[in-house]
């Protein structure tokens, strides 16, 4: 399973370690993860959703049927 939201879209990034001498060398930045299940009243059904803690707090903000419906229309949720 890859590591993307799938409420954001929100995937690894790269960039660098910059030690106190400013060697660099290179890192990933992952997104904040969690694996939880949401309960849709429209349908009647549980899903379980691999979110960021941003995609949380879009959820609770818009609802999970609307946030759904928004990240189908980007592509970053295939049902």
């Amino acid at each position: 399973m890859s590591r993307i939201c799938q409420i954001t879209g929100k995937k690894v990034i790269t960039g660098n370690n910059v030690s106190h001498s400013h060697i660099k060398t290179r890192r990933r930045f992952h997104p904040n993860l969690h694996t939880k299940r949401f309960y849709i009243p429209e349908t009647d059904e549980w899903i379980t959703l691999r979110v960021s803690a941003a995609g949380i707090r879009i959820i609770n903000k818009k609802g999970i049927y609307k946030a759904l419906q928004d990240a189908k229309a980007k592509g970053f949720y295939k049902a």
